[in-house]
């Protein structure tokens, strides 16, 4: 979510109508900017129903630009759209999740090693400072904040990489597993930071392998957080959360 839509709207969804109708970017983009965070920081959970009318009173707008938003993140695969059923958040089967993570940390890994083969000094030193927002937000519980700044750590690190086929493929990847790895944003985000610093590290020293192991694990590591979530007592089954 850019600075705009931040400002635009109260992070809690039970807040009074919200004033992005008084905001200068097209509403549409607004409207989908912010769902899109809503969904990717937890605020709404796999499998369930967006309805129009309710989101476009929480949002404050007509049910227009929420259709259309609804629509674009379909095709991004964070939303479904079914007949007489309407929007709901995207669920991931099992092997879907499996397999995703499998790719994305394969990805990552060679993301990382690029990155440090290539390391730009302008880029790393702009990758620092996302590292410091990031850990400010982590300090100051700011969720959305930070989860937004993850999404800026990765793309970042894949400009230090220059390789514009892997960083068009890992945008649409990372999308779809940011929507798997939603429930554990708030328990691993410390974690996840420290996880960073040490691949930035990493590709500060050119050390390209251990940077390229470091983001895989990176990624599986987040992963075994969501198992964990999804199996304590109470939680609700796997595939109502996160698988």
């Amino acid at each position: 979510m850019n600075d705009a839509t931040a400002s635009a709207f109260s992070p809690n969804p039970d807040a009074p109508a919200a004033s992005l109708g008084a905001q200068h970017s097209p509403l549409f983009a607004l409207v989908t900017d912010t769902l899109r965070q809503r969904i990717l920081a937890g605020q709404y959970e796999q499998g369930e129903r967006l309805v129009e009318n309710t989101v476009s009173q929480e949002l404050g707008v007509s049910r227009i630009p929420v259709r259309e938003a609804l629509r674009a993140l379909a095709a991004e695969g964070l939303v479904r759209i079914e007949p007489r059923r309407g929007a709901s958040v995207a669920r991931l089967s099992p092997n879907i999740a499996r397999e995703m993570v499998e790719v994305r940390a394969t990805l990552e890994g060679l993301n990382a090693k690029l990155a440090a083969q290539r390391r730009d000094p302008a880029l790393i030193q702009e990758l620092e400072k996302v590292l410091k927002e990031g850990n400010d937000a982590v300090n100051s519980g700011q969720t959305e904040r930070f989860v937004e700044l993850n999404s800026r750590f990765h793309e970042v690190l894949g400009n230090i990489a220059a390789n514009s086929v892997l960083q068009d493929m890992m945008r649409s990847l990372r999308e779809r597993t940011a929507l798997l790895f939603a429930p554990a944003n708030l328990s691993r985000a410390q974690t996840n930071w420290d996880e960073h610093a040490q691949i930035l590290q990493a590709v500060i020293a050119g050390d390209a392998d251990l940077a390229a192991l470091l983001a895989t694990r990176h990624v599986f590591s987040a992963a075994k957080a969501v198992e964990a979530i999804n199996a304590a007592p109470g939680a609700d089954t796997a595939s109502d959360k996160a698988a």
